[in-house]
């Protein structure tokens, strides 16, 4: 039946749809779906391979939320402990109420971040690429934007005070502060020591050497004639703190073996990653009445409005957005996912026990086509599993 998700995909690269495309399946038993069609850079011969090595962006996320939530389960922090209680400079973060003229107009947030806002995303923060207030801050202050790597942007202010609204920023890379602050470590070693040595993520990093490189896929962008075409991007060199909201590379082997730990309920590879209870926790609403919003594009060059399953309401869990309806062909209710910038995407389904991953690498986020390649990709899986 792997030969029906292969034409799917074959088919999205055949029709210019995308550039390349590498996307792999599992169940508790194993993967069963591993496959990579199209060329790492449409001006070059190269072709994807299942060791193609990605920027993964936000796929980032889940990990580092999983390195908190193992801090969580030694009792070294609190789910809901305010920040700052950790880390004191994190309280001279405020709230952007709006402007006056081109004037900001802070004040301090009504309650305390805590650790589970940055998780959740309801801390405040709110990424420019899908805030125009927040846009417009960053332009009249010359307050440094997420793609300069400067360890100011984790001083842009809340776009609204804690707990009260759902938006997508920077929460995940203030987690890794603390992770950092708790364990004594550098996210990068941590997340070494205790999640990719274990799994055997041995092609997962921030920072890939030049031999590495060799095998990282372009990253294009489609025009407004709507060709693609090759551009000359990448993550800043040398941040000022290390990514650990949006900047891991890896493969889908590899981004496979941190799925299926979820998939075993934290253990995978002879290595218990977290414990059943914490995997639990991880599955569950934490958002209480608010739902995850569509993500309104500031620059459509970069990202189309983006929203998962329109329509449906979405909730978020420590590290994952929870679909609360089954749709017809696809995961389960109940199932936790998210996605990246350059159109990378998983989802893991505890009630079926199926994860995947499909990993593109071009912009707009939520390009309609690599969407539809997207959809067609889970159906397939779920059919032929």
């Amino acid at each position: 039946m792997s030969q029906e998700i292969d034409k799917v995909l074959q088919r999205a690269v055949d029709s210019g749809d995308v550039p390349g495309v590498v996307a792999a399946a599992a169940d508790r038993d194993g993967v069963f779906y591993e496959g990579a069609f199209g060329r790492r850079n449409l001006n070059e011969p190269a072709p994807m391979t299942y060791d193609t090595l990605f920027r993964i962006s936000s796929l980032t996320k889940a990990v580092t939320c999983t390195a908190a939530m193992q801090l969580i389960e030694r009792g070294l922090i609190q789910i809901d402990q305010p920040v700052a209680s950790i880390i004191p400079e994190f309280a001279e973060i405020q709230v952007l109420e709006g402007f006056d003229g081109d004037t900001p107009r802070l004040r301090p947030p009504k309650t305390q971040v805590t650790l589970s806002h940055l998780a959740t995303h309801t801390a405040g923060f709110a990424y420019e690429l899908w805030n125009d207030k927040v846009l417009k801050y960053l332009q009249v202050t010359g307050h440094p934007g997420i793609v300069t790597g400067s360890k100011k942007v984790l001083f842009t202010p809340l776009a609204f005070d804690p707990g009260t609204d759902w938006a997508y920023g920077i929460g995940i890379d203030w987690l890794s502060q603390v992770v950092e602050a708790v364990s004594g470590e550098t996210i990068d070693k941590y997340l070494e020591d205790n999640i990719f040595g274990p799994l055997g993520m041995t092609r997962t990093t921030f920072a890939p050497s030049q031999a590495e490189r060799a095998s990282l896929v372009t990253v294009h962008a489609r025009g407004a004639d709507g060709t693609i075409t090759p551009i000359d991007f990448d993550w800043v060199p040398n941040p000022e703190y290390i990514l650990a909201g949006h900047g891991l590379y890896s493969t889908a082997d590899d981004y496979m073996k941190f799925l299926q730990m979820f998939l075993h309920v934290g253990r995978f590879n002879g290595h218990e990653i977290l414990e059943p209870a914490s995997v639990r926790q991880m599955t569950e609403n934490r958002i209480g009445d608010l739902c995850m919003q569509v993500m309104k594009t500031a620059d459509p060059r970069q990202s189309c409005d983006a929203e998962f399953f329109p329509g449906m309401k979405k909730k978020h869990s420590f590290g994952f957005q929870i679909n609360t309806e089954q749709w017809p062909g696809m995961r389960s209710a109940g199932s936790l996912a998210w996605a990246g910038l350059y159109n990378v995407f998983y989802w893991w389904d505890p009630t079926s026990g199926v994860a995947a991953t499909i990993l593109m690498q071009f912009v707009p986020f939520q390009d309609p086509r690599a969407m539809e390649l997207y959809t067609n990709f889970e159906k397939a899986v779920y059919a032929s599993h």
